[in-house]
């Protein structure tokens, strides 16, 4: 225990909140039975936990940095918690949504810190071992969420999806308390909280405004106000960042060719490979009546794709560049998107299985050399800022991703239906609507929906798989014994430890 302690409490913490990102997917038609909620209520109900984990991922690491890794690792488990407890016990949407937003800011607290502890903890070959557990247990997390979420929500109820989480919530205290030693960064350093404000403020509005813009249209002035915001968000970012001593992103380190490629893959990954599932799994249940565990266990399909491609991949493909791994990842995502891109009203869950296993076999090669990727691509001094750069991008493209997708979907239903007959179905809301229109009208709206949804995933994934392709190239060589594995926070930092 006291040597592999710090890495089970660790990937324990990490499992926890990464299986929150998509555990709620399969929970989607029952919550809006349950809560009465609309489409975009169910939007947020995704978007609140990916957006609050992508804006304040940055910020918290350099706090922790100077407050304590493992102190403010246990302050995200405890908010983490209370936050889950509250999503349990939610009585309508406004309350869900405000508790998933506070469930990722525990979340950005547990996974900002795991890295960094377990630098200060294995060296050598033990950190190895440690850091290929650690990217296991994270791709696994994502890759099961649906299917324990079926689980739950067709057994005990999708309340039970949230109330799972305060038993292993203790246990990750527990354990954190009891083996995990303290460690700190730089004493230095100043916490950017301008950066931290309005990067968070520019993804906030950037997301809203795609919701906004699947409800009013892209015309509309209030959603071309938000984009606005959004834009005046990100150019205040900008100017903090290019002024900041100590800033989150650098944003000259976009001036590298393979550091803006590598960006914009981890952008796209998340927003193309697991974005879709929310409508995917609302089709699959009110269209084809299936249950939460027959619809969470379609997308079984990819898991065991991702899960069986990455460990093979780790030996078979040890040298090969990350171009040609992330670039090609990203090719065979946007290919199993276009496979899903011919439903119609007779189609059946079969019509999704060969571009789920696509889609698996390219987050297999995705997930594990992506962050490497970013690493590789600037100097050693930066890597610490290039691994949580990469994590923002990955959440921020999940929450974009669900946005402008369901924006898509019910453009698309809104060719054969009423704007808000098209929002409800899209939100669930079918058996409202089956004494007003035919079932062939509706499964045929719902299935161009997901058609037209799947044509821009995998255009998404294409582009950025040739972007990566074409951006990222193989670094020169380091000097013996430091590895491009790793962040620097892992390689420098000497451990504060205290017992």
């Amino acid at each position: 225990m006291r040597t592999w302690g710090t890495l089970t409490a660790v990937c324990l913490g990490t499992f926890m909140l990464l299986l929150d990102v998509t555990i709620a997917v399969v929970a989607l038609p029952d919550m809006a039975r349950s809560l009465h909620a609309s489409l975009s209520d169910l939007q947020w109900v995704m978007d609140g936990y990916a957006l609050a984990l992508a804006a304040l991922l940055l910020g918290i690491g350099a706090a922790a940095d100077i407050l304590g890794r493992r102190r403010v690792h246990l302050v995200g488990v405890v908010v983490f918690a209370t936050a889950s407890l509250l999503c349990g016990l939610a009585s309508g949407p406004g309350m869900l949504v405000a508790a998933r937003g506070l469930q990722g800011l525990g979340a950005a607290a547990m996974f900002a810190t795991t890295l960094p502890l377990l630098g200060s903890v294995y060296q050598g070959k033990q950190r190895s071992v440690a850091l290929g557990v650690w990217g296991a247990v994270s791709g696994a997390a994502a890759a099961v969420g649906p299917v324990v979420g079926g689980l739950l929500t067709d057994g005990p109820g999708w309340r039970w999806i949230f109330y799972v989480n305060l038993p292993v919530s203790v246990a990750a205290v527990w354990l954190t308390l009891k083996v995990v030693p303290e460690s700190h960064g730089s004493r230095d350093r100043r916490v950017d909280w301008a950066g931290t404000v309005s990067f968070a403020a520019f993804a906030g509005a950037l997301t809203y405004g795609a919701v906004r813009a699947g409800q009013d249209g892209w015309g509309d002035a209030g959603t071309l106000a938000t984009f606005g915001a959004a834009v005046v968000a990100l150019c205040c970012f900008l100017a903090v960042e290019l002024r900041s001593a100590d800033p989150l992103l650098d944003p000259r380190l976009f001036l590298k060719p393979a550091f803006s490629g590598v960006m914009v893959g981890a952008l796209a990954f998340n927003a193309a490979a697991f974005s879709l599932m929310a409508y995917d799994s609302i089709w699959l249940q009110t269209m084809l009546g299936m249950s939460p565990v027959r619809g969470g266990l379609v997308f079984l399909w990819l898991s065991l794709a991702s899960f069986v491609v990455a460990a093979a991949g780790g030996r078979l493909l040890h040298g090969v560049p990350a171009r040609i791994t992330v670039g090609g990842g990203l090719l065979l995502i946007g290919t199993g998107q276009f496979c899903m891109t011919g439903l119609d009203a007779g189609s059946t869950a079969s019509a999704l299985v060969p571009g789920l296993i696509l889609v698996g076999v390219g987050t297999g090669l995705v997930a594990p050399g992506i962050a490497g990727a970013a690493l590789a691509a600037v100097p050693a001094e930066r890597s610490g800022m290039a691994g949580g750069a990469v994590n923002t991008f990955r959440q921020l493209g999940y929450a974009l991703g669900i946005a402008v997708y369901g924006t898509v979907v019910t453009s698309r239903m809104g060719d054969s239906l009423p704007n808000g007959a098209a929002h409800a179905l899209a939100g669930g809301a079918a058996g409202a609507l089956r004494g007003t229109f035919s079932e062939h009208a509706l499964r045929t709206a719902f299935a161009s929906g997901l058609s037209s949804a799947a044509v821009l995933a995998g255009l998404t994934a294409t582009v950025a798989g040739a972007l990566v392709v074409a951006l990222v190239r193989r670094p020169k060589p380091t000097p013996a014994g430091v590895t491009n594995s790793a962040p620097a926070t892992l390689k420098e930092e000497t451990p504060v430890r205290h017992r």
